[in-house]
C-alpha cells in the first residue's frame, strides 16, 4: 500500500495532525524516502520509529556473525548452505527449483530491503551476497514493527539461536 502526495495530503487533514499543505508536502518528502513519489508502509513506519537502537542493533549483527561463517563480511552461498537447508522447501521438493536457487531468494531477500531504502531497485544492487549494511537495513524494518526489545531479542534468538541453546541432532531422518 502506498500514498501519493495527494493521499498524503489528504490524510494530514483528515486525520487533523495540524500542518497546512505546504508542510505537509515537506513531510511527505521526507518520508518518501526512496523519492518513488509515493510513501510506503514501510517508509511511513520507518520515519515514524527511525533507526534501531543500539541494543537491537547488537543482536541482528550478533545473528550476521552466526551466518558469515568464513568471517569474511559478507554472507554468501557457500555460509547459507550450512545454515539454512532448503531441501524441505515446497518448490525444491516439488521440483520446480533447485536448493540453491532457494538459498539465492533468500540472500536476495537482504538485498532487495537494502536497495529500496536506498533508491536502488535495479537488479544491478543485487549480487548474490549479503553485507552487513543490507543485513542491518533488513533488521531495521523488522525492528520497526516489534514495540519491545525484549520481544525483538526473543525473535533473534528463535531465529537464528542466538544464545546457543537450542539443540539439534542428526537422526535418521534429519534433525530432530
Amino acid at each position: 500500500m502506498t500514498l501519493n502526495h495527494e493521499e498524503f495530503v489528504k490524510c494530514i487533514h483528515d486525520f487533523r495532525v495540524g500542518l497546512n499543505e505546504a508542510d505537509s508536502l515537506r513531510l511527505f518528502a521526507i518520508y518518501d524516502s526512496d523519492q518513488s513519489g509515493t510513501v510506503s508502509y514501510d517508509e511511513f513506519l520507518r520515519g515514524v520509529v527511525g533507526e534501531m537502537n543500539e541494543f537491537r542493533a547488537n543482536i541482528a549483527m550478533k545473528a550476521f556473525a552466526i551466518m558469515d561463517k568464513d568471517s569474511s563480511g559478507t554472507i554468501d552461498l557457500d555460509d547459507i548452505k550450512g545454515v539454512y537447508n532448503a531441501t524441505k522447501h515446497p518448490d525444491v521438493i516439488s521440483g520446480k527449483k533447485t536448493e540453491d536457487e532457494v538459498l539465492y531468494e533468500f540472500l536476495d531477500t537482504f538485498e532487495v530491503h537494502h536497495a529500496t531504502a536506498n533508491g536502488d531497485s535495479g537488479k544491478d544492487a543485487r549480487d548474490g551476497s549479503v553485507t552487513k549494511p543490507e543485513w542491518k537495513e533488513y533488521y531495521n524494518n523488522i525492528s520497526c514493527s516489534i514495540e519491545r526489545d525484549d520481544y525483538f531479542e526473543l525473535m533473534m534468538n528463535n531465529a537464528w539461536n542466538l544464545k546457543g541453546d537450542r539443540v539439534t541432532k542428526k537422526g535418521w531422518g534429519g534433525a530432530y
